[in-house]
């Protein structure tokens, strides 16, 4: 079998050293052949600096690296007339504190492996576009034709999302110096990639040539994994992973769309799958993006399930800047949400966004259990619950209630809901009392334990708070929250009454139906039944 390439982003080490690459050159000559400037957004890890890797290696005419590939033949013509190829990397610049460094770190990258590489006849300035612009004459003048790739183009901004000034600061040089490419003839081809679009308008704005194909049809597939391609290309690996574990693999790392149509697999995820053999949420322990979770603290978002089907315009991620960028678009670009459906809806091009798969809903989990409820060592905890529920006979749910508890006695007492106004909880204006304590729940199974077997439940009594199935069982959890204690009784009694009407909706199917109150009483921090 050949090796596989995790977290390898440089083609020529692929093809010299026998990883296996998944042919997208097609798609790629498709893009080249049809236009020189261009951009992609993209999730991390999911191929967008191996694919301008290749685009590298297609224009400086290594045809060698090309044997068997669909691009074979256009590489041989054009190492006739090799380009000299500019690409950066913003996310390899090292660390820079403010404007002045950024500018420095990119001088300093381009001596780094342009102008002492190609020993360049340039006079070094102290403006970053000053020496962009030198290094593109200079390589034109010793190649003819001059290929520039950007990757990550966003990140000085998206790194200083909780602090605008800076971001806005960033953005500035960032503009200055993209804006060298106007106009420059000597450049004849273009791509930048990033993992969001918040600042494409602002930093492009003198680059209005630029094609975005982020959410184009016909480069739907130009990173990721589709169906077909796993097949055709890692035939051995998905003999060595039993054949009962493809459809478990689809629903952990398939379901990614960015045009409504085609579904891709996250490649990170699905590469690591195949060496390890265990279902697992690889994209996530490699890395968070911190914009995310900045973002996520600012604006106290701190219920991931509103997100489920939601639709909104095709146009969602392409008129916000950062600061003013909504929820479903940052966990779009993060790569948290997909698109499930796109359709046309009263003269409207409208989207409907879900997670994509089972892996993301539990990477999402976990993001809030660790970064937004505080929660130490819940994976243990999250296990113990769900191991707790599977054996849940009858009245037996003191065990339920002691882990819970536990996870809650671990809070910082600042993420508890906080009374605004006379009985009316809210969690950061975003959240009440009782879908506090049923999201913290939920997300305890998802991140902690790996579940997502249950779902809210609608009935025309109104809808069950959580349903779990099992083979010889049905538990329906719902859930209640009380100003004080005094109010427990009350609020039991309600819930009671509620399960009793969701019980109706699962009768006929011959199983046995276990209800569950749980009744947060917010003066303590815990839950009774």
């Amino acid at each position: 079998m050949q090796k596989l390439p995790i977290g390898i982003q440089n083609f020529e080490m692929i093809r010299k050293e026998n990883y296996l690459y998944v042919d997208k050159t097609k798609q790629i000559l498709q893009m080249i052949e049809n236009g020189k400037n261009y951009f992609l957004s993209r999730p991390r890890r999911f191929g967008k600096s191996l694919t301008l890797s290749t685009i590298e290696a297609m224009f400086q005419g290594k045809f060698e690296l090309f044997k068997g590939l669909y691009a074979e033949e256009w590489v041989k013509e054009q190492a006739k007339n090799p380009a000299g190829v500019i690409r950066l990397d913003m996310s390899a610049l090292g660390n820079y504190e403010d404007k002045k460094e950024l500018n420095k770190s990119i001088i300093n990258y381009f001596v780094r492996y342009y102008i002492k590489k190609y020993k360049l006849d340039i006079v070094v300035q102290d403006s970053s576009s000053d020496v962009f612009l030198d290094v593109i004459n200079e390589l034109y003048e010793k190649f003819g034709s001059v290929v520039v790739l950007i990757d990550e183009y966003d990140k000085p901004m998206t790194d200083n999302i909780d602090n605008l000034e800076k971001a806005n600061e960033m953005r500035e040089i960032l503009r200055k110096f993209y804006n060298v490419l106007k106009g420059c003839y000597e450049v004849k081809f273009i791509m930048f990639t990033g993992v969001s679009k918040f600042s494409k308008a602002g930093v492009f704005s003198g680059l209005n040539n630029l094609k975005d194909i982020s959410m184009s049809e016909k480069y739907s597939d130009i990173v990721g994994y589709t169906q077909k391609e796993l097949e055709d290309n890692f035939g051995d690996w998905l003999e060595k992973n039993s054949k009962e574990m493809s459809l478990s693999r689809k629903e952990y790392y398939d379901g990614f769309s960015f045009d409504g149509k085609v579904r891709v697999y996250n490649p990170f995820s699905v590469l690591n799958f195949f060496d390890e053999g265990k279902f697992r949420n690889y994209w996530y322990v490699s890395g968070l993006p911190s914009f995310l979770v900045k973002y996520f603290k600012k604006h106290g978002i701190t219920n991931p399930d509103k997100f489920r089907h939601i639709e909104v315009e095709s146009n969602f991620v392409d008129e916000h800047e950062i600061e003013s960028s909504t929820c479903e678009s940052f966990l779009y670009q993060a790569g948290y949400l997909t698109i499930e459906k796109w359709e046309s809806k009263d003269d409207k091009e409208i989207l409907t966004l879900d997670y994509p798969n089972l892996e993301v809903l539990g990477s999402i989990s976990s993001l809030y259990l660790k970064d937004i409820y505080h929660i130490e060592n819940y994976l243990p905890l999250g296990n113990a619950l769900w191991m707790a529920i599977k054996t849940l006979k009858d009245g037996n749910v003191e065990e339920i209630v002691d882990i819970f508890n536990n996870v809650l006695e671990k809070m910082p007492y600042i993420d508890f809901p906080k009374k605004l106004k006379e009985d009316n909880f809210i969690f950061s204006n975003r959240m009440s009392g009782e879908a506090y304590y049923r999201s913290l729940f939920v997300m305890l199974l998802r991140g902690g334990a790996g579940v997502t077997t249950f779902q809210e439940s609608y009935s025309k009594d109104g809808r069950a708070d959580l349903v779990i199935p099992f083979d010889e069982k049905i538990i329906i959890i719902e859930f209640k929250f009380a100003n004080n204690s005094k109010e427990v009784d009350k609020k039991r009694a309600e819930g009671q009454e509620q399960v009793k009407q969701y019980s109706e909706s699962y009768k006929n199917e011959g199983k046995k139906i276990i209800s569950v109150v749980l009744v947060a009483d917010n003066e303590k921090r815990q839950v009774v039944v």
